[in-house]
């Protein structure tokens, strides 16, 4: 599609199931759910650090993109424990309380990895 850009995170699910980490299309940029991925493949147990690091992979993909996290306007949080609430609304509250996008909070029964015990999708739009 002209005028579509994406980036890649060097996930190994990427290229088989057919995503990119974030897409932009115009002035939105969009970005898939984001685990809390490690380059060495390791997965500390605290769920702050692993919101902290989505939110790191996420501020990557979107300055590829021309994007910051102060254009972002909306985010999706998964989390697998209503414990985690907290600590991983506190971790969004520092990135974003002067930002303040819509967002959602959801407990589901798990993720892809056990491991994880988050995993955010976020959406920015660009004004020039």
């Amino acid at each position: 599609m002209p005028g579509r850009r994406w980036v890649s995170s060097g996930s190994p699910f990427e290229e088989p199931v057919g995503y990119s980490r974030a897409t932009r299309i115009g002035n939105r940029v969009i970005v898939s759910g984001t685990a809390p991925v490690w380059p060495d493949g390791g997965c500390p147990d605290d769920a702050g650090v692993q919101a902290r690091r989505c939110f790191e992979i996420i501020e990557a993909a979107i300055s590829e993109l021309g994007a910051s996290l102060s254009d972002v306007v909306r985010t999706r949080i998964f989390i697998t424990s209503v414990a985690d609430a907290e600590v991983v609304g506190s971790v969004h509250g520092e990135l974003f309380r002067g930002v303040r996008p819509a967002t959602s909070m959801v407990v589901v029964a798990g993720l892809l990895d056990p491991r994880w015990k988050v995993e955010v999708e976020a959406e920015a739009v660009v004004v020039d």
